[in-house]
């Protein structure tokens, strides 16, 4: 395995070499073994390795885009090894998921000159979906400092920035480039409504209306502060719905734009939001997506996003045939009863 670029690995702090031990392992595929000689080999035909043709047969389709998703994968290796390297101080760099299919969601703390010359303290969460740098990475912006409408600003400015640096890994130059200019972003708040309001626009048209989403929690142990929590993300992106408690069943049923629906996932997967068994801060694992589909004709529009409890299934049952969500509930709540 390949040292960190600029670094090796003797002196690097463990937890970053346990990071990037953990993405080489995730993403480095193992060759293919050569499949064991039939009886044609036997004869003296040719043995031809995966991704060639043979002389006189035609190529098989989709080679050349296999090479090419792997090439992008080492590319995005590279950059990630590089990230972990330059934001390698406590608590600046963490992966938070890695898959095949998904892609990669990581995220870096750093800081920026706010309007007063003070250090604003800055959480950027990037999504490196599969097919990136070929698409534009994916971009949440929290900051304790700046209201939700300015972290929406700042998110699109450097969706802007991205889009201007073409198909090249781009994470570390947006980082940079938000370190020199927050301060500027922040001088022009009316743009960032007016953009926010073309962004919230265009994602409606391309998704085509208002979407709801089924949300399963586990458990609340700081209930309080998590219920203010999620009532302040909802509020923030436009949300309505409800957050329903039925004995130990937790429910949050979200409806609004797709794209400010993915954004409180990000949040609430991400944040630290409650507490462990012993009382220390920590992020949700334990939430679940049971469905997400388009707000039909038969739906109810919500008016605005309330936390209610019910003492019995009847009347959490009555709540979603109100809303028009009775197929919702019956194949989704009900098993968590059984």
């Amino acid at each position: 395995m390949p040292a960190l670029p600029g670094k090796s690995l003797e002196w690097t702090a463990p937890w970053v070499r346990s990071q990037w031990e953990e993405l080489w392992a995730g993403l480095s595929a193992p060759p293919r073994p050569r499949p064991a000689r039939g009886a044609a080999e036997t004869r003296g035909a040719p043995w031809w390795p995966p991704g060639r043709a043979a002389p006189g047969r035609r190529r098989r389709k989709g080679r050349r885009g296999a090479a090419g998703r792997a090439a992008m994968a080492e590319r995005v290796r590279e950059e990630l090894a590089a990230l972990a390297a330059i934001f390698c101080g406590p608590d600046e760099w963490e992966v938070l998921s890695h898959s095949e299919t998904d892609g990669t969601v990581f995220r870096i703390r750093s800081k920026a000159e706010g309007l007063t010359d003070a250090d604003v303290p800055l959480e950027l969460v990037f999504h490196l979906p599969v097919s990136y740098p070929s698409c534009l990475p994916g971009v949440s912006v929290n900051c304790e400092h700046l209201t939700r409408a300015q972290c929406v600003t700042v998110k699109e400015k450097l969706l802007e920035r991205a889009e201007n640096l073409g198909s090249e890994p781009m994470v570390h130059e947006l980082v940079l480039w938000i370190q020199q200019n927050l301060r500027y972003i922040l001088n022009q708040p009316e743009t960032g409504r007016g953009s926010e309001t073309c962004a919230l626009a265009a994602s409606t048209a391309v998704d085509d209306g208002l979407w709801v989403t089924l949300l399963h929690l586990d458990h609340m142990r700081a209930k309080t502060k998590y219920v203010k929590t999620v009532e302040k993300w909802a509020s923030d992106l436009r949300l309505t719905g409800r957050l329903m408690f039925m004995g130990k069943i937790i429910l949050i049923l979200l409806q609004g734009d797709r794209s400010n629906i993915k954004e409180y996932l990000i949040l609430q997967k991400t944040s630290k939001v409650d507490v462990d068994s012993s009382g220390k801060k920590c992020r949700e694992k334990m939430i679940s997506v049971l469905a997400e589909t388009k707000v039909q004709t038969e739906h109810k529009r919500f008016l605005a996003f309330e936390v209610k409890e019910y003492s019995s299934l009847d009347e959490l049952q009555k709540e979603f045939e109100t809303a028009g969500l009775k197929k919702l509930f019956s194949e989704f709540v009900l098993g968590l009863v059984k």
